[in-house]
């Protein structure tokens, strides 16, 4: 019997119109952090918006990183995804790590900036599909149930939920 063993994705997009107290953090903090380190990426004042500047500049990327480091100690804080569900409504699904991207910011505008965070989970095993739904379980060592019984969960797949890789096992 092949077993699948999944590593799902769920982008989470932050900008001024973000309720959660985490989320207004991770704007407020990332936009501050923005603004200090634009500048060393437009010594010359030449650009105003992140797609200006990564339309002109090749190490753009690095720019991604440097203001991440202002949103570690909110990320820090969950050990689990948090903005996935099972179909009980509860979150369950242990966080690995994640990746920070500036979508587009601006310095003159703070309504301009959008920013995406990509939370990845540990390894599940995934037993089968039904429907627009995943049954699967979190312990990717238990290879077979040989008659015992196998915790689930069951989550929906919605837009902002990929599975971001598989391992045939």
């Amino acid at each position: 019997m092949v077993m699948k063993v999944i590593q799902l994705a769920c982008r989470k997009l932050i900008d001024i119109e973000s309720r959660a107290h985490w989320e207004r953090s991770v704007f407020e903090d990332s936009y501050n952090e923005f603004l200090m380190q634009f500048q060393l990426f437009n010594p010359e004042k030449k650009y105003t918006t992140f797609s200006g500047l990564a339309n002109e500049v090749s190490n753009v990327e690095k720019l991604h990183f440097r203001v991440s480091a202002a949103i570690a100690g909110h990320i820090a804080q969950f050990t689990m995804v948090p903005s996935v569900q099972n179909t009980l409504g509860s979150t369950f699904l242990p966080f690995h790590l994640y990746r920070f991207e500036i979508v587009e910011s601006s310095i003159s505008n703070r309504k301009e900036h959008k920013i995406a965070v990509t939370s990845y989970s540990e390894p599940v095993i995934l037993h089968e599909t039904i429907g627009e739904h995943l049954l699967i379980s979190l312990d990717p060592e238990e290879r077979t149930a040989n008659g015992k019984t196998i915790k689930t969960e069951l989550v929906r797949l919605q837009p902002s939920l990929s599975i971001s890789s598989i391992q045939y096992i």
